[in-house]
């Protein structure tokens, strides 16, 4: 029989952190801080092997489970001097969910479970406070009929704004204990009405039904959103807090809030987060209610004029603050802490490692190492590499006008422009449409996950700080304005108004989530300039990576980008994406349409000052940089007109007969072209493409050599071959182009030919074709395709339900296969070198800026991974973490043998 139910509280656990797999994140850290001797009210964990279990068994408990929650609720009551059901002297709990990874707002709570008829009234003897007391009560029947029940909260609501009004008071702090006690009746009845059974009065069954209720959350359609929006396993499950309640409305002694050790927007340190006086924690995150400040120079720089928790609550205060450092130093990170304080005392409810953005993050980690609590190599492992992708988009421009129309909280950081939608169903619509967004809306709940992954930003009228919008948008690295007041959003009309401006869906806005702006329109945005404790921490980065990590661009704008973000080399230059340009296009199809093979060398011809000028700007941007270029791999008839107007205007632009056109159409026309007439088969049947092209690339070598002064190597790459012969033959005319060229300058050609590997029977037969070919370079994208069968424009219909069902892991167009193609990736790199020990081996599909796909690469031993400019700091990042995993996994294999 294993053990289900882990105690803590009172100085001891039977729990710690390293147990966060068992106990789930906040099972772990509250027997952690118990542990640590921190102020925690006592309680214990289900563990989330139950949650499996549950799952695993028609959503039945083990037979052992009832008896250890009976045994554990006793020894909380021994700690708090109180029984649970006990009509004179009740505790009362908190049920709360705690996955192994943060998952906030995802799942359900339950607070003050173990209030009923009578215990309400013990507990307003006690605390000598019957307000309290029904205020608490009222607040359960609301949560527990929701997560439990199914009775919608806005029935409650709408039961207490329509009481209010009857009373002529605008806030729930204005109401007396029988407004409260009457506010019960009202509630109870709307259960009974609305579940069609009394509100459950024993304990015991609100306590199981709260720890099914939490059970139940983790399938969820926004729990499973998030769990697939982060990568989550739904094998973890989730473990069950049952936790004695500390009460943060038993007046103005009492407060609640949230608190973060750091910046979690940027890094700075400084205690930073707000609180609530007379309030539960609810309250703080729902914004229902404006949070206060917790510093005073906070609350300053807020311009609030409501007392931070400094100066209303200094002995608290100066508790936390000495709490924080022993946290943060402790687990050697960022914490965001929530807490209550009830009559003066500060009770712990959570630590964990905060959520923060990548700003931040890069920050933190920094600044951690500067401090000595973690090392340069820890700080690296600290940034999640995709995170990056944050710093690299754009910023409002600063010269540009801002019609600003309101602000709120600067809540995550970054602007965005789109036009306004105002519910998650729309959000989606939109991202399919290819129309960029930005969700608007009163507040945030945690069913808006869809919407907020779908939109640009989000805006928000109501909520903190903390509010659930700003805490998931920081999280998603989309900037977000959170509690702006001044907006007012109608959503039935479908508009937002704000001092005279009235907007509709559809119209145009952009957010900053840097200032808390909401401007009017479409503004102008700066490319982002990274430096400081990102060039910091990818210098770090750059010491210990292995792999090189080089950059997919056609165009000396994306070229220089890449060199910007520290790109050493272009990886993939495709060369048809030049051959669509201006008037390269009209000889291209003066090539194709051509008789014979004179005819087309005579179109080529005018190619060819193009390909070399295009090839002159990349040579000259990489400066010495390994340059590969691609030979043409896209079949002709992508060249060709498609509709009977364009091919009416083409032929008569060309001069020629409308047709001729249709009939090469017809000649060219493939029913499955990514597997037909491309790639070296170009080059085979018409080499005067392939020379073309290879006599570009060495002029332009030769002429940017001499003007940079730089040494060029250019490495060309010979698409889709699955046979050494078609390597072979393709290989002989690009030699005698480099021969001819290097005789008619007089300069010598410094070149490699190599080729793509892209088809499984090219990986199959790697040994052979490395014989003489000088360098692979792993098409993945391609390989993928061919190996899986999968088109990768068609797979969207149904890569979903695979993805779901576990049939695969991730999308293998995104995060390599590595049963499958990472597989022949590793027969082709074992065959390549077995042959050629010294052969140059990369990887230029999209994978190539996938942080797992680059852990994979580094395992197989490539020598560099290609990806898009924007990739690159990500691919730098990922490269340096997967180095040291796979130094550390050679340490651990040591240390076994």
């Amino acid at each position: 029989m294993g053990k289900w139910v882990y105690s803590f509280g009172d100085g001891r656990a039977e729990g710690q952190s390293s147990m966060r797999n068992l106990l789930g994140g906040k099972g772990a850290n509250l027997a952690e801080m118990s542990n640590l001797g921190l102020p925690v009210p006592p309680g214990f964990t289900i563990t989330t092997e139950v949650c499996t279990a549950y799952y695993d068994n028609a959503q039945t408990y083990p037979a052992e489970l009832k008896a250890e929650v009976a045994a554990a609720l006793e020894a909380v009551g021994k700690l708090t001097g109180r029984g649970f059901g006990d009509p004179k002297n009740p505790l009362l709990v908190s049920v709360r969910s705690g996955a192994r990874a943060s998952m906030p707002g995802m799942m359900d709570t339950v607070l003050n479970l173990g209030l009923n008829d009578v215990t309400v009234e013990a507990l307003a003897t006690g605390a000598g406070d019957p307000r309290f007391a029904y205020d608490s009560y009222r607040r359960f029947i609301t949560m527990y009929s929701n997560v439990v029940l199914g009775v919608e909260h806005h029935a409650f609501e709408e039961a207490l704004e329509h009481y209010k009004e009857e009373k002529g008071v605008s806030l729930d702090t204005e109401l007396g204990a029988d407004d409260w006690k009457h506010l019960v009746g009202r509630y109870k009845a709307i259960v009974k009405a609305e579940h069609g059974s009394d509100f459950p009065q024993g304990a015991e069954d609100q306590l199981w039904g709260a720890i099914g209720a939490v059970f139940d959350s983790w399938m969820i359609p926004r729990a499973k959103k998030y769990r697939e929006l982060n990568n989550i396993p739904e094998s973890w499950g989730t473990a069950v807090n049952v936790q004695a309640m500390v009460f943060g409305n038993m007046g103005d002694t009492s407060a609640t809030g949230v608190a973060f050790t750091r910046n979690p927007s940027t890094g700075e340190r400084a205690l930073y987060g707000e609180f609530l006086i007379n309030a539960q924690g609810e309250d703080v995150v729902a914004g229902i209610r404006t949070p206060q400040d917790i510093t005073e120079k906070a609350r300053l720089e807020a311009k609030s004029e409501k007392p931070s928790m400094e100066r209303a609550m200094p002995e608290s205060y100066a508790e936390l603050v000495r709490i924080y450092g022993l946290l943060e130093n402790h687990y050697r990170d960022m914490q965001d802490m929530e807490f209550t304080i009830e009559s003066g005392k500060l009770w712990m409810l959570q630590t964990r490692n905060g959520k923060r953005t990548a700003k931040a993050a890069l920050r933190i980690a920094v600044d951690l190492a500067a401090e000595g609590l973690i090392t340069q190599e820890e700080a690296i492992g600290r940034i999640e590499p995709a995170a990056l992708d944050q710093l690299l988009h754009p910023t409002i421009d600063p010269k540009a006008e801002r019609k600003v129309i309101a602000s709120g909280l600067p809540a995550s950081p970054g602007a965005a422009t789109g036009e306004i939608v105002f519910n998650s169903e729309d959000a989606e619509a939109a991202r399919k449409a290819e129309r960029k967004c930005i969700l608007v809306r009163v507040e945030t709940s945690p069913e808006d996950i869809h919407g907020m992954h779908a939109s640009e930003g989000i805006l928000t009228t109501r909520g903190g700080m903390t509010s659930h919008a700003a805490v998931v948008a920081r999280g998603m690295g989309k900037p977000c304005v959170s509690g702006c007041g001044t907006v007012r959003v109608d959503y039935k009309a479908g508009t937002l108004s704000v001092a005279g401006t009235v907007l509709k869906a559809g119209d145009k806005i952009t957010i900053d989530g840097s200032t808390g702006q909401v401007l009017l329109g479409e503004v102008a945005m700066l490319e982002p300039s990274l430096s400081g404790e990102f060039a910091t921490l990818m210098g770090w980065a750059d010491k210990v990576r292995t792999m090189k990590v080089r950059t997919n661009a056609d165009t000396p704008t994306d070229a220089r980008a890449a060199r910007n973000f520290g790109a050493e080399g272009i990886g993939l230059c495709r060369t048809e994406h030049m051959f669509f340009e201006g008037d390269r296009i009209v000889a291209v199809r003066e090539m194709i349409l051509a008789d014979d093979a004179e005819g087309r060398r005579s179109a080529l011809a005018k190619i060819l000052p193009y390909q070399r000028q295009d090839f002159v700007e990349l040579f000259t941007i990489m400066s010495g940089l390994p340059v590969t270029i691609r030979l043409l791999d896209p079949p002709l008839h992508e060249f060709l007109p498609h509709t009977d107007v364009e091919v009416r205007d083409v032929a008569s632009s060309m001069g020629v007969s409308e047709d001729k056109l249709r009939r090469r159409m017809t000649e060219l026309h493939e029913f499955n072209p990514m597997l037909g007439f491309r790639g070296c088969r170009l080059a085979i049947a018409f080499p005067e493409i392939a020379e073309m092209q290879a006599r570009a690339i060495f002029e332009a070598a030769v002429q940017a050599a001499k003007e940079t002064g730089a040494p060029v190597t250019s490495e060309v790459m010979v698409p889709l071959v699955f046979t050494k012969m078609e390597f072979d033959i393709v290989k002989a005319r690009i030699d005698a182009m480099a021969k001819a060229v290097s005789e008619e300058t007089g300069s010598a050609v410094d070149y490699q030919v190599g080729t793509m590997i892209e088809l499984p029977r090219a990986a199959l037969r790697a040994g052979d074709i490395a014989e003489t070919a000088e360098f692979f370079s792993f098409g993945t994208n391609d390989l993928t395709q061919t190996a899986l069968g999968i088109s990768r424009d068609d797979a969207a219909t149904f890569l979903g339900a695979y993805t779901q069902k576990g049939i695969l892991a991730a999308d293998p167009f995104i995060s390599i296969d590595q049963e499958g193609v990472g597989e022949l990736v590793r027969i082709g790199v074992e065959r390549g070198r077995a042959v050629r020990p010294d052969i140059k081996l990369g990887i230029c599909g999209e994978h190539g800026g996938d942080p797992a796909s680059i852990g994979f690469c580094q395992e197989v031993g490539l020598d560099y991974v290609s990806c898009s400019p924007y990739r690159v700091p990500i691919a730098r990042l990922a490269a340096a973490q997967a180095a040291l995993a796979a130094r550390d996994a050679a340490k651990d294999a040591a240390k076994k043998a």
